[in-house]
Parts: C-alpha cells; structure tokens; sequence
C-alpha cells in the first residue's frame, strides 16, 4: 500500500476532476457520503447525540455533508462551524448551503472558547476541524476547543486527519492535538500515522476508498509504502516438492559472551523458524554445552580461545549468510576479532546488538560491509551510528543518507519498524507493545538471517523478515497477554506467521491498530 504525500493527494484529486469531468463539490459529497455509510453501518439508527465540528475549509465541507446525511437518516445532530478566520473555501460555502437546506436547526457559529457548548460522554464527537492542509497551529482558542474535546471522554471520530496534526512536520510541545478514538482517512494512510512523535495522537485508523483516480495512484511512485499482509504475500517463496537442506541455505549465526548466550539461543531458534536449511551458531568455547543442549538442530562452531568473549571469528566451513552482534560484547579482543573477520568475509551480513555498537565506535569499519548487509538498530543503536536528530521526520532522513552513503540496508526497529533503502521507506503493520521484551531483536536478527539464506533478496529479507516478525508477535499475544509475552514466544509462533499469509482475508477495509 502506497503512502502519498500532501501533494500527491492534491494532484490525484485534480486528475480525477479531470478523467470524471466531475466538479470538486462532486468530490466533496462522495467521501463526506463514504464516511457516512461507515457512521451509519456502525450506529444503525441508534439513539446517539451526534456533535460534529466543522472548520471552515475543506474538510468542514467533509463534516457537513457528512452532518447533512445523518439528519436525513433521522440522527440528533447539532453542528458546529468553528468561525476561525473570515474566509471559507468555495466548496465548503456549497456544502453549507446544502445542510442548510436539510436541516431543520441550522449551524452553530462559534466565535471564541466562550460559544463552546457541553459534551457528554455518551456523545459522538465527530472532528472535521482541519484536515492534511493544516501547515501552521491553530489560534490559541481553537486549540483549546480541541483540549475541551479531548477531555470529554466522549468517542471522537476525525475525518481525514486528526486536528492539530500536520502532514509533514511534528507539533510543538506547546501545540495542543485532538486524540481520536477512529479516524477514518481518505485513500490513503498518513505517514504520521507511524511516526512515534505523532502516530501516539492516533489510536486507530480506516482508509475510505473515495474513488480517487486509480491509474494515478498505480503509475505514481511514492517515498513511503505501508507493509500489510498483500504485500507480504507477494513476496513468499513457494517451496518445491524436490528440493532438500542444502537448497535453503546454511546460516550462520555469530554472537554471545558471558551472561549472554541466550541471545544466541532466540536468534539461532528463529533463523531455523524462519526456514533456513541448515543453522550454525558461532559462538566463544564456554557456550558449547550451553547451545548444544538448547537446540539440538543448530550445529555448534567455536573460536579456538577459552576465554568469557570472542578472541577471533573465524570458521573454516562455507556459510550463504551470516547474522552477527548479537550478545557479543564490546570487549577490545572482541573489536579486534570483528575488525579482521570483516577484512576477509564476503557473505551477506545481517548485524545487530553489540555489532553495531563496535560500529558505532569504530566508524571506519563501515567500509568493510558489504553491499547491501542489513542493520537492525533499536533508536538508541541508531543513534551512536547517526548521532542525533531534531524530530522523527529527521530521524528519517538522516538514517537514510547514512543508509545511501554506504550501500546499506537500515532496519530502524519500533512500534512500526521501519526498512530504508535508497531514501524509500517501508512501514511495517504488524507487531504490538508485548514485544517490547528483551530478545525480541535478537530474533528479528535470527528471522531476516534465515530469509536471505533462503535466496531472497535483501530487501526481501527485511521487509518481509519484520513483517513475520510482528506476525508472530501478534498472534502470540492472543495467548499469553502483552505482558506475558517473552522472545521465545515469538520464536513458537514464526510457523503460524507463514500460515497466517493465506489464512481468509478480513473482508472489512484495511484498519490501523
């Protein structure tokens, strides 16, 4: 799924005024008519007092179509019209025009905080205040109607946009945002809806297919691309019926220090989930019975030293892949095995954890990776690789430069991880907050691991790795509760994350969390 930008959205309705030969007003009327068949569905006649809110631009106009719908379908409703500048938009004033000649009650202006009326918390709150043209904050009085709607504690529907949230930019502290309970957005997903500075505003979200003009939305190429099941879908890789280890890749999985086999144990466990062939875990000597013992399908290779760390990383059998970092330490012996095994390794990296703190801290080890090998930060990682950063549309761009300046693949984790590539960006739709558990990277580490041995591409391998990721995490959680979901659970649940694919599709629109 495509994610567009202000702009994009903008010209997608231009062409579809122009391949429809249809007005705006057109336009206008049919998502405010799409948003209310999706009110209606839901509230089915029932005896709810309905409050809409309306700016006065287009997105008003949203809300009193929207308005004029639901008192013909018989709903008690009392619209507002927050009077915050003198000028209206063209459809808008068309829109009013039309309410009015519906509605028995005519709108309410509101000209200062002191016209704000109650609200109930057994009220339907319906925000169409400001949609993705808002660019700069509201007047202090306005801002403080959308505190007095948050506290309401009634159920707040947005259309389009939460108000207060802009497309391309982060509200200051001081900027007050409206908290929706739904908002039901035209098209197409926000960006800001997974950014951690504004996706917080929006606890759940529905794409509405207006109509907007198809072969624009197909031939047009965007930054940003949302990761649901279709496109996971696409990207798995049937298996043949002849085919046997050997054709889905030896793995190799290089990691863990004193204290910290563990990590080894959830990484190799998952790479072997996620389908590699054959799984080697490379790790110091002490760790021998440990893994052994664990995971009697992991092979088991060790350095030649006998010390709490790495001394040297070195193994005399071929490996497709390698993922490594993970639990290793930083120890100085440790740096000095990483820094002579990326001199001569070739193989496609996956790297984690300790890994990319030893690159952190050693910057020059950069130019050693191979093309394309795949990092995997949590943001504290991401930033001793890429220092810091202003907000997360920032986070982003940076990252991203830093991905360019060196071939690299960057999967910056979070609650929708995020894959860069060549300043593209894919979001990721799965996962929840019971995976913010120790070991729940490692495993991401074990799954893409495991993927690229399998033959995908790695950029496949990510994407698709996060996504099963979060799959698994997700159908876990079912069982065990955000709070009692472990690693290892994750681990359990990677087989039913590939069933899960071609489970039957939820036949309701595409929703947010």
């Amino acid at each position: 799924m495509k994610i567009y930008s202000k702009e994009q959205i903008y010209e997608a309705d231009k062409n579809t005024l122009a391949k429809e030969s249809i007005e705006s007003i057109n336009l206008m009327e049919r998502a405010g008519g799409y948003a209310f068949q999706w009110i209606h569905k839901r509230l089915n006649g029932g005896p709810v007092k309905i409050k809409i809110f309306c700016g006065i631009g287009n997105n008003g106009g949203d809300g009193l179509v929207i308005a004029r719908n639901l008192i013909e379908y018989g709903y008690e409703v009392t619209t507002y019209v927050v009077n915050y500048s003198d000028k209206r938009s063209a459809d808008f004033l068309k829109a009013y025009d039309s309410l009015k000649n519906k509605a028995k009650d005519w709108p309410i202006l509101i000209k200062s905080e002191d016209d704000f009326p109650s609200i109930n918390a057994d009220d339907l709150v319906i925000d169409a205040l400001f949609g993705i043209g808002y660019n700069r904050p509201a007047n202090k009085w306005v801002q403080n109607i959308f505190d007095r709607i948050n506290k309401s504690r009634a159920y707040i529907l947005s259309i389009d946009m939460a108000s207060g949230l802009y497309m391309d930019a982060i509200p200051a502290e001081d900027e007050i945002v409206i908290h929706p309970t739904m908002v039901l957005t035209f098209q197409t997903p926000k960006l800001i809806f997974f950014l951690p500075q504004t996706g917080k505003y929006v606890q759940n979200w529905e794409v509405l297919d207006i109509g907007l003009d198809k072969e624009y939305l197909t031939k047009t190429e965007t930054d940003v691309e949302l990761i649901n099941k279709t496109e996971a879908r696409q990207m798995y890789k049937h298996r043949e019926k002849y085919t046997h280890k050997g054709t889905y890749g030896h793995s190799v999985i290089v990691g863990g220090s004193y204290g910290k086999m563990g990590a080894v144990i959830l990484s190799s466990s998952a790479c072997l989930r996620s389908g590699s062939g054959l799984v080697t875990a490379y790790i110091p000597q002490f760790g021998v019975n440990i893994l052994q013992t664990a995971l009697p399908e992991v092979m088991v290779a060790t350095d030649k030293q006998n010390g709490k760390c790495f001394e040297e990383i070195d193994f005399d059998f071929d490996a497709d892949v390698i993922g490594i970092g993970i639990g290793m330490g930083t120890e100085m012996d440790t740096v000095r095995a990483f820094k002579s095994f990326l001199t001569k390794n070739e193989k496609p990296l996956v790297i984690d954890a300790d890994g990319l703190n030893i690159l952190a801290k050693n910057p020059k080890f950069l130019e050693l990776l191979p093309k394309e090998t795949i990092l995997t930060p949590h943001p504290k990682e991401l930033q001793r690789l890429i220092g810091e950063w202003k907000d997360d549309f920032d986070k982003l761009k940076k990252t991203a430069q830093f991905a360019k300046d060196h071939n690299l693949i960057v999967v910056l984790k979070g609650a929708h991880t995020i894959t860069i590539q060549d300043f593209k960006f894919y979001i990721n739709n799965t996962g929840n907050p019971g995976m913010a558990t120790g070991g729940a990277g490692d495993v991401l580490t074990g799954v893409i691991t495991g993927l690229l041995s399998q033959k995908y591409n790695p950029l496949e391998a990510a994407i698709f790795g996060v996504y099963l990721h979060g799959k698994a995490g997700d159908i876990a959680v079912n069982q065990t509760s955000y709070e009692g979901l472990t690693a290892g659970d994750i681990v359990q649940f990677l087989g039913k994350a590939y069933l899960d694919l071609f489970a039957q599709e939820n036949p309701e629109q595409q929703k947010g969390n």
